[in-house]
């Protein structure tokens, strides 16, 4: 069987899928792998476009129809969350009200945002790495970076107006739910469980030797500095990767209570939510 397979061109996906994608791993699928924005992968999820699939969290919760939530592979984490910048020295009289450049409207940085602004902004939906130099050219006052931008940001001249994540945090005492990887439902019981466990295996492997997948990482990131690429690795690439467990969980379902409450997501059964959001591995 051959699956349709999509992520983000970020080291931490690059890190997870490289021997997925290139070791054989499973003798009852193949996969057909292909790299874009998440922004571009959140719209193309709308479409249940890819068998399986790198998501915002945001734009998962709007697709719980057609997908669930593999158990590996997600991202999140403590103090690894988007961070509304400006430019260094500029002067802001509000935050309030403003045009804000957001890495894409299904992203959770815009979610995260409009919890803390209380929606009460206009954000700009722009390709995440580009923001820095629009709000360096001063075309914009403000913007949220995420990826490898929060390891540059300060050395490219922006400052920071809030750290989301630590909003996040302060508010809830849970790890933020960032990046969701999403399988669709209609697919066999048995192919769901064994890419599962095939990418966890991935990862693994990927730990056991970090320099096979090296250059595959290098050709993909859009920042080629090897120590933030390295670090970009290490934040987003933690216990929560290879298994969500039980405060990952509690936060993806937070999250998506938070997103209710301010009426951007529509509101379902929570208690059927909570039952079918996650796959379960059958031991």
């Amino acid at each position: 069987m051959q699956l349709s397979l999509a992520y983000s061109p970020c080291p931490n996906d690059t890190f997870l899928f490289y021997h997925l994608v290139h070791s054989n791993l499973s003798s009852n699928f193949q996969v057909k792998e292909e790299l874009h924005d998440v922004e571009h992968l959140n719209q193309k999820a709308v479409q249940a476009f890819y068998d399986v699939t790198k998501l915002s969290f945001f734009a998962f919760f709007h697709v719980l129809e057609n997908y669930i939530l593999l158990n590996t592979g997600s991202a999140l984490g403590r103090g690894c969350g988007p961070i509304l910048v400006k430019k260094q020295g500029k002067k802001l009289s509000s935050i309030n009200n403003k045009k804000i450049l957001v890495p894409g409207l299904w992203t959770t940085a815009n979610l995260l945002l409009n919890l803390y602004l209380q929606s009460n902004f206009e954000p700009i939906p722009v390709r995440y790495d580009l923001i820095i130099n629009k709000l360096l050219n001063e075309e914009y006052e403000l913007g949220v970076i995420i990826h490898e931008e929060r390891f540059t940001y300060e050395k490219r001249g922006l400052e920071k107006v809030q750290d989301l994540g630590e909003f996040w945090e302060e508010k809830t005492s849970l790890p933020i739910p960032l990046g969701a990887i999403a399988i669709k439902r209609n697919l066999p019981e048995e192919i769901k469980a064994e890419f599962e466990l095939t990418l966890r295996k991935s990862l693994d492997m990927a730990y056991a030797n970090p320099k096979i997948p090296h250059d595959y990482i290098i050709k993909h990131s859009q920042e080629k500095d090897l120590q933030v690429v390295q670090n970009h690795i290490d934040l987003y690439v933690n216990q929560y990767t290879r298994e969500i467990g039980e405060d990952g969980k509690q936060a993806v379902i937070r999250l998506l209570q938070e997103a209710q409450e301010v009426g951007l997501v529509r509101r379902t059964d929570s208690n059927s939510i909570v039952r079918h959001i996650f796959f379960s591995l059958k031991k």
